[in-house]
């Protein structure tokens, strides 16, 4: 599980507004290609997205830290802080029947 926070100064919205489609695009592969499991913004009171949490499947952290290298939001100075933990998704998830 990724767990991305935004930056908490002026230009932090603007910064992800503006790579936000590329975000988007990588994620939806991501999801094609079986990798991203689910993805979601966090909000602030006021419904701002203020961070990402993602739920991600790769076999090694060598393979999630080359993602990480070109996750738009990673590069382009939008999350200031990331946490890794590591998770298992829960069979019925898996299954299709959450």
């Amino acid at each position: 599980m990724v767990t991305g926070y935004d930056g908490t100064d002026p230009g932090a919205q603007d910064r992800r507004l503006a790579v936000r489609e590329r975000h988007l695009e990588l994620g939806a592969k991501l999801t094609a290609e079986g990798r991203m499991l689910h993805g979601s913004a966090i909000v602030d009171d006021d419904g701002r997205m203020i961070g990402s949490v993602l739920i991600l499947d790769y076999p090694s952290r060598a393979e999630l830290d080359a993602w990480l290298a070109i996750e738009p939001y990673a590069v382009s100075d939008v999350w200031r802080r990331v946490e890794i933990v590591r998770v298992r998704v829960g069979d019925a998830f898996l299954r299709g029947n959450p």
